[in-house]
């Protein structure tokens, strides 16, 4: 097989399993700060407002590459751009290795959101492409897993560093560099999927949701707004939360109650091929209350065993609704424009991970780190409540899809 043909029905599972490797290191790298930004704060001084700034500009990386490269990978090919991926995730690692400020703190969230941005749609893609026939049944659900389980990852490991390895700071970043080569070997191995390319003008999408989407996109928008808006929390202040509010200093304790986050998300996202789309969304919503209603009761009377349960409830809820809602939009969405709307729902999730936990951030600095994570809470839980409310109003028209989703989880 040469290098510019896509892996046959029958062909080798390396390839398929390389590209997952390579998305879930990515995705790895766009979280492992989470646990050493209270590190970064006392070698630096800065506020938490700070904290949630530096974690936001990441969100700026991954919208710019969302509405200029979005399309990139269909024109010029997985490959080129997988490995383009790869090495803003490196330069961003180099970016924290060799901090010496703020500017390279906002550098590297900067080059890690367009990393980001670049391989959420491309990876999907190209593990999706690379799936021998045999796996095909399965080839979303690896790519879920390496996404997820790629964010998970990132805190974890650098939490459990940070906790054992001396100077975290440098090792954690070794490591990802260590890992992000192993992924640049491997992509330039695998087979290219994408025919015909040709040279692509980087040129800003105007992302406009036609009108037979937006009964679907509006409750989804709405659903994922507050479902990635506590991802956020997680990734930013969580820590700061541990330490100042339950007294909890270690990070490899900070890395895995973020860890568990992601991983219960996936859980959810699984869990929505057996409940159905029209029924996840509203019910992930309502899951996604109940998580929140648990984190507002662990902030009140400092609790970890209650902000862990919370975490694992809320992280299950986001899943659940957020695949319901990217499914349905999709399926409403026209042929030609699924890549258009698919992209402006993921601008509003990205505005999400990032406005909101700001705003927690400039709270905490007036009001006190537990005064912003209970208003935080309870303005989440308010969002999802009223999403779940207009859907039981005016339920999702799933039933074709439901029945389709049955079917496929049943033959699995």
């Amino acid at each position: 097989m040469t290098h510019d043909q896509p892996a046959g029905p029958d062909g080798p599972t390396w390839p398929f399993a390389t590209a997952a490797y390579a998305f879930a290191v990515a995705m790895c790298g766009t979280t492992l700060p989470t646990p050493l930004y209270a590190l970064y704060q006392r070698e630096l001084g800065f506020s938490s407002l700070m904290i949630t700034v530096i974690f936001a500009v990441y969100a700026v990386g991954v919208i710019a590459a969302l509405l200029l490269l979005g399309q990139l990978s269909d024109v010029v090919g997985r490959r080129p751009v997988l490995l383009a991926g790869l090495v803003l995730s490196a330069a961003s690692a180099a970016c924290f290795l060799f901090e010496h400020g703020l500017a390279e703190l906002f550098a590297g969230r900067v080059l890690s959101g367009l990393s980001a941005g670049l391989f959420t749609g491309t990876a999907t893609a190209a593990v999706v492409e690379l799936a021998p026939r045999r796996l095909a049944g399965t080839a979303v659900l690896v790519a879920t897993a390496a996404n997820m389980g790629g964010l998970g990852s990132g805190p974890l490991l650098a939490g459990l560093l940070a906790q054992w390895v001396p100077d975290p700071l440098t090792w954690v970043y070794v490591v990802d560099l260590a890992l992000v080569a192993v992924a640049v070997a491997g992509v330039l191995l695998i087979p290219e999927t994408v025919g015909g390319r040709r040279r692509a003008p980087l040129v800003p999408r105007r992302l406009r949701v036609p009108r037979q989407v937006r009964p679907a996109f509006v409750p989804g928008a709405m659903a994922g707004f507050a479902g990635f808006a506590t991802l956020g929390l997680f990734t930013s202040v969580a820590p700061s939360f541990l330490g100042e509010v339950l007294g909890v200093h270690d990070p490899a304790v900070a890395g895995t109650v973020v860890c568990a986050v992601f991983a219960a998300s996936t859980a959810g996202q699984l869990a929505m091929g057996r409940v159905g789309v029209h029924r996840a969304l509203p019910w992930g919503c309502v899951v996604l209350v109940a998580g929140m209603a648990l984190i507002f009761a662990a902030l009140l009377v400092v609790s970890l065993p209650l902000l862990v349960t919370g975490a694992l409830v809320a992280g299950c809820g986001q899943g659940l609704s957020f695949r319901a809602a990217v499914t349905a939009v999709g399926d409403l969405a026209p042929a030609e424009r699924r890549g258009e709307v698919t992209s402006a729902l993921f601008v509003v999730l990205y505005v999400a991970i990032s406005i909101p936990v700001v705003g927690v951030g400039a709270m905490a600095t007036a009001f006190g780190l537990r005064h912003a994570g209970l208003v935080f809470s309870a303005c989440v839980a308010l969002l999802a409540t009223t999403t779940a409310v207009l859907l039981a109003l005016r339920p999702l028209e799933g039933g074709r899809r439901d029945q389709v989703c049955a079917m496929s989880t049943k033959r699995e």
